[in-house]
């Protein structure tokens, strides 16, 4: 990898590691509508004149209900959920939680008939995964709000969902397309909301905190990922998959004093290696370097 990958590869594991940190700092004093709303329409600002001046919006002509689909599992409905049960989960965990999304994505994949042959690795990795989850969730039972925990499975499902319409119904438009039209309708959605729950005094830390996870997380997180793709290819890109829950780990112990509890010690080594187990490609599709992915460019949720 050169230079310039290494250091899109690192700045895109901390600014996908950042979005939990933040949600968790932003629901002191906004409600999930609110923070969605601000999130989505700054994104959208910033992102839909780039897709514009590309010329790649007609491209999304014919595909308007797929991409609703797609916009209501990948964004709207999880980042609300996401931020919602960060209300009352900490930001290391719900980190730690959304990390299971590959493992969702090779059931999904399974069911609907897109997945590779499940090799005996594969299936172990499953398992390892699984267990990491229940790990991370049953080691700490009695001490987190369970209802918040659903919902974080709900946003894997939706998470592990998005790619699946993408590479079946979206395969040839431009992400940047995607994105930016995605951001745009999630953010008409909540403006009511948004208006309805509007706060009469904000903390300067609350403020800066939407606006980052708006501007880094978002706009900026998904320029950069497109040229890390670029740079290293489809592949190699999804690995910071599996390197942003520890970022996620290590900010919410040093900036908001989160306590590592023994579910997270037991099960995010158990997620981790089961994530890359049960994602492993077979030797042939290892060889073409393929990425069942949005015209070749792999949308990695980004909290």
């Amino acid at each position: 990898m050169t230079r310039r990958g290494w250091v899109l590869f690192i700045a895109m594991c901390i600014i996908w590691g950042l979005p939990y940190l933040l949600i968790r700092v932003a629901v002191r004093d906004l409600s999930p509508a609110t923070v969605v709303f601000a999130r989505t329409a700054i994104g959208a600002i910033l992102l839909l004149p780039v897709a514009i001046s590309r010329g790649v919006l007609p491209e999304l002509k014919g595909r308007i209900r797929w991409l609703l689909f797609f916009t209501a599992v990948e964004l709207t409905i999880p980042w609300l959920l996401l931020t919602d049960a960060e209300k009352h989960l900490t930001s290391s965990l719900a980190g730690l939680l959304v990390a299971a999304v590959p493992l969702v994505g090779v059931l999904l994949a399974r069911i609907s008939g897109q997945a590779e042959h499940m090799t005996t690795r594969r299936w172990v990795g499953l398992g390892v995964g699984i267990a990491g989850v229940a790990s991370l969730v049953g080691l700490q039972v009695g001490e987190i709000n369970m209802t918040s925990v659903l919902e974080i499975f709900v946003v894997a499902v939706g998470y592990a969902t998005g790619p699946l319409i993408l590479s079946t119904r979206l395969a040839t438009v431009p992400s940047i397309a995607v994105v930016s039209v995605s951001l745009s309708i999630t953010a008409v959605i909540y403006a009511p909301f948004a208006v309805a729950s509007h706060p009469h005094d904000v903390h300067a830390k609350v403020v800066w905190s939407v606006v980052g996870l708006a501007v880094v997380c978002t706009a900026i997180a998904f320029l950069v990922f497109f040229a890390l793709i670029a740079e290293v290819g489809p592949t190699r890109s999804t690995v910071i998959t599996y390197v942003n829950p520890a970022v996620a780990i290590a900010l919410g112990v040093a900036v908001l004093g989160e306590h590592l509890t023994a579910g997270m010690i037991v099960g995010f080594p158990l997620v981790l290696i089961g994530s890359v187990l049960a994602t492993s490609k077979s030797a042939a599709a290892a060889s073409t370097d393929a990425v069942p992915m949005l015209g070749e460019e792999p949308v990695v949720s980004p909290g």
